[in-house]
Parts: C-alpha cells; sequence; structure tokens
C-alpha cells in the first residue's frame, strides 16, 4: 500500500503572527491567498459556493478569516489535488457533520474517485492509441489537403 502525505507548511504561523511564532486568530485574505499559494478570488470563489462561511469583516470592510477557515480552504486543496470535484468536495465536507455517518462512508467516496480516475486514465490511453496511430500514418510532407490527421478528423 502507498500512502501520499501532502505536507503544506502552517498557514498561521511565521510571517505576520505574534512573537514566538504563536497563532493568530484571524488573517486577511490576502495572507491566507499568500500563505496557500492561491488566488483571492478563489478564496471568494470558494465563499460563493458555499464551501467555506463568509468570514467576519473589520470595520473597514476586511475580510478575517479564523484558523478553521483556513484549515477548511487546506481541505479543498488537498481533495482537488486527489482528483475531486468542487461537488464531490462538498459533500465529503458535509459527511463530518451528518450523523451516523462513518470511515467506511468515506472509504466509499475514495474508492468511487479511484474507479473514476481509473476510467479517465482508459479513455487517455485510448485518445493516445488512437493518435499515435495517426501521427505513424503521417509521413510529415506534402500538403495539409492530404494529412492523413486532418482527413481522419473530418470522418
Amino acid at each position: 500500500m502507498v500512502y501520499i502525505v501532502l505536507n503544506f507548511p502552517s498557514p498561521l504561523v511565521g510571517e505576520g503572527s505574534g512573537e514566538g511564532g504563536e497563532v493568530m486568530e484571524t488573517i486577511s485574505i490576502g495572507k491566507v491567498a499568500k500563505k496557500l499559494g492561491i488566488n483571492i478570488e478563489t478564496i471568494r470563489y470558494y465563499e460563493r459556493r458555499g464551501l467555506i462561511k463568509a468570514p467576519p469583516r473589520k470595520e473597514s470592510g476586511y475580510r478575517q478569516y479564523p484558523a478553521e477557515t483556513v484549515k477548511r480552504i487546506q481541505f479543498i486543496r488537498h481533495a482537488k489535488e486527489l482528483g475531486f470535484s468542487l461537488k464531490e468536495i462538498a459533500e465529503l465536507l458535509s459527511l463530518r457533520i451528518e450523523q451516523g455517518v462513518t470511515c467506511g462512508d468515506v472509504r466509499k467516496r475514495a474508492e468511487a474517485k479511484i474507479a473514476d480516475i481509473e476510467e479517465r486514465i482508459l479513455n487517455l490511453q485510448r485518445m493516445k492509441n488512437a493518435l499515435s496511430k495517426l501521427a505513424k500514418e503521417c509521413k510529415g510532407r506534402g500538403p495539409v489537403s492530404e494529412c492523413p490527421i486532418l482527413e481522419a478528423l473530418e470522418k
């Protein structure tokens, strides 16, 4: 069995934190984006999609994200890296709060994602094989009007 460990530095410690590196209570959207290596608009999009709660704002109107939201964004990023769609990620997040949900339920979701990925790999392999066959048929010389690749795509 192979385990993939996604190790990201803590987004709340370091630059901008208090003396001694203690954890800050809230963090601005710009700092969240910078620490996590994502775009500010991505964070706003997650908010609009309901993946993260709208954060409290300062009197000036600036968003101030709590540590839990930053962790949730990290969860979203990690799940995306494993191939989950935003819809699937929302479902995974909701499993934590549903009554009676077990680890087995989460495992079923992971296994379904694995099957989906395997199907995509098979489809990509079929596309590669078909395109490789067309590329071999093309001599790379002559007019475009006689190109076997373009002719095959027109059929």
